[in-house]
């Protein structure tokens, strides 16, 4: 017994209700409906009153207040942004720490993708690219312009013990010039 295609597809249909799933049929009269024109001049209206969700914008328009502190507080808290270099017996760490304290960026030869580049975690070509890691880290972060200052003023002293830890700072500093970070941040301005 041969079934047309048309009680083939009422056949499917009825078991397709049965189970609980519905069908319906399209029609095959096509109705053409315009759809009216939405107005988009709203979308062109600009807001009167603009709020900039941005934290830094102010620190990178020079314009964000500086902490002072007291004149006795050593070391000094008037930056945004501070390097600092600090080197251990087997280790150099950098890192980049905000007025308050918290760390934004940091880079040591503690970890291995810079430790095992290196053949000594702690001489000079260390800080060297330790420099240029830090450098792109920061770029990367947003931050421009740091306050690289030591933090102990005797560090930069140059005698003959400290010969070595100099010859460290400057491959440091330049590496990170190098890299294009600006190692003085701008004034504050004043309105």
């Amino acid at each position: 017994m041969a079934l047309s295609s048309r009680s083939c597809l009422l056949l499917a249909a009825g078991r397709l209700q049965a189970r609980g799933a519905g069908l319906r049929f399209a029609s095959t009269t096509a109705s053409l409906r315009t759809e009216t024109e939405v107005d988009t001049s709203e979308n062109e209206i600009v807001a009167p009153d603009f709020t900039n969700r941005n934290p830094r914008n102010l620190e990178q328009l020079a314009l964000a207040r500086k902490e002072r502190g007291w004149k006795t507080t050593w070391p000094k808290r008037e930056f945004w942004h501070r390097l600092r270099l600090e080197r251990t017996q087997h280790y150099v760490e950098a890192f980049v720490e905000r007025c308050n304290g918290d760390v934004v960026v940091s880079a040591s030869t503690r970890e291995w993708a810079i430790k095992r580049h290196l053949y000594s975690p702690k001489g000079v070509t260390a800080c060297k690219n330790l420099g240029r890691v830090m450098a792109q880290r920061c770029l990367e972060a947003g931050i421009n312009f740091v306050n690289f200052k030591a933090v102990i003023p005797w560090e930069h002293r140059c005698n003959s013990a400290s010969t070595h830890l100099l010859t460290l700072i400057q491959e440091f500093e330049k590496a990170v010039e190098e890299g294009g970070v600006v190692l003085r941040e701008p004034q504050r301005i004043y309105q």
